[in-house]
């Protein structure tokens, strides 16, 4: 058979498989499940989130809050409480409070990109133990993702969990945001589709003429080594898009959960990409899966301008907040009646946080230490894990005037103890994160996030 450049391009892109042809040469780990089902689900939060009007003090602590961020400074008393803690969500947040109360939600308070554990006086004095390049959307997005504080990455802390964990029909490293550094492994192929299912072009779905094309590919004998590799790829691509596609467009129990307050069917994109993500947890046992990790995300948190509008509690923040919150109480709903709501721990990560102190333009900067939540049956009841920093601007954890603080706890930390959670054994622990014997050793180590 001759298959022309221009058939074999138009080929690939109709069914999803360009993508699977750019990790030629790479295979994925197949194994039968074994063990207690376990699934993580990653939720970044691009633009740096302001993690600081996501979990606010509620205590004495709110007047020095309330000083040092102006504009954007959420009342108290308009505060989404939290039983039994000194601190509250953002009041767009109140789908989360029923989470709390079933002890289902942790808080982990000022964590961020740290190379060794770092006080005010040592960031002054010791450049050389600061992590590079601080407070920039691309650096910080890739040292959340690929854990290498002083130098770049070439792969992502989930690709290298997936290395050491056991496949199924479909890999168990699974994105329904794009393809990230944080997907990539040295072995592990993640599977890379958007929420709704992988879209076909006219006459080149992979049941139709693309499937024929296909077909007639893989039959030829021509080609040598490398075309039999592509052949290989394509052939397990078109399965994969098959499975994937019945997954995503089929017939589901979880859908009827992702509504809001009033029982209208949520419409954001991160619902979206949660349902999928639901939907691909309910086919566990098709896709043989035992354990399975997926990165979604939510975008444009850079807010530098009309953070808030009108009132505190309201503008583009408040909207993006709400529909995480909504989003997030949805899923867990779904998991739980899927029986395994203790079975999966769903976790917020962002660039950075933001500074302290607003600015004139009712918007806040970039930063470092941030707050970030942890959600499912299996976590601390109650959790709040992490000190809140000093709030004054300019003290003891803040390196600027404007509330840039110090992270308490290292990604290492907060990350390590859901991938030990997730499987990951101690031994392997060094490999998912290359600077482990920084942050297991001298009293540091993963937070006690479960029970």
């Amino acid at each position: 058979m001759t298959l022309s450049r221009r058939d074999f391009v138009r080929l690939t892109a109709g069914t999803g498989a360009a993508a699977a042809l750019a990790q030629l040469g790479r295979t994925a780990a197949v194994a039968a499940p074994s063990g207690s089902y376990r699934a993580m689900v990653g939720i970044f939060l691009y633009g740096g989130n302001d993690g600081w009007n996501m979990v606010v003090p509620t205590d004495d602590r709110h007047a020095a809050y309330q000083a040092a961020r102006g504009a954007v400074a959420l009342p108290r008393n308009t505060l989404t409480p939290l039983t039994n803690a000194s601190y509250a969500l953002h009041p767009a947040m109140a789908a989360l409070r029923p989470v709390w109360d079933e002890g289902a939600l942790s808080l982990v308070l000022n964590t961020g990109t740290l190379f060794a554990p770092l006080t005010k006086a040592t960031y002054l004095s010791r450049p050389d133990l600061r992590p590079s390049n601080l407070m920039s959307h691309s650096d910080e997005q890739a040292h959340w993702q690929g854990l290498r504080a002083r130098d770049s990455a070439s792969d992502g802390f989930m690709g290298r969990m997936a290395d050491r964990m056991p496949g199924g029909r479909l890999p168990p490293l699974i994105s329904l945001s794009g393809s990230t550094l944080a997907l990539i492994g040295k072995t592990a192929v993640p599977l890379v589709l958007p929420a709704s299912g992988l879209p076909g072009r006219a006459g080149y779905s992979a049941r139709d003429t693309a499937k024929n094309l296909a077909t007639a590919l893989l039959a030829d004998s021509e080609g040598g080594p490398v075309m039999d590799g592509v052949k290989t790829t394509l052939r397990d691509t078109f399965e994969q898009a098959d499975l994937a596609n019945s997954v995503l467009s089929g017939g589901n129990s979880v859908a009827r959960h992702f509504v809001d307050a009033n029982g209208r069917a949520l419409t954001s994109d991160i619902a979206a990409q949660l349902l999928g993500t639901a939907k691909m947890i309910e086919a566990r046992g098709t896709l043989g899966h035992s354990r399975q990790t997926f990165l979604l995300s939510m975008a444009t948190f850079d807010h530098h301008a009309n953070q808030v509008a009108g009132s505190p509690i309201a503008g583009d923040h408040a909207n993006q907040l709400g529909a995480l919150a909504d989003a997030m109480a949805a899923f867990h709903r779904a998991m739980k009646a899927l029986g395994v709501g203790a079975n999966v721990t769903t976790f917020t990560m962002s660039d950075f946080g933001r500074t302290y102190a607003s600015n004139a333009q009712n918007g806040t900067d970039h930063a470092w230490g941030n707050n970030h939540l942890v959600m499912g049956g299996d976590v601390a009841k109650g959790g709040i894990f992490g000190t809140y920093p000093d709030p004054v601007l300019g003290g003891a954890d803040d390196i600027t005037n404007e509330g840039r603080f110090i992270p308490g706890i290292a990604q290492e930390e907060y990350l390590g103890a859901i991938a030990r959670w997730h499987g990951v054994s101690n031994a392997d622990l060094p490999y998912v994160f290359p600077n482990w014997q920084t942050w297991s050793t001298a009293g540091r180590g993963p937070l006690p996030l479960f029970r």
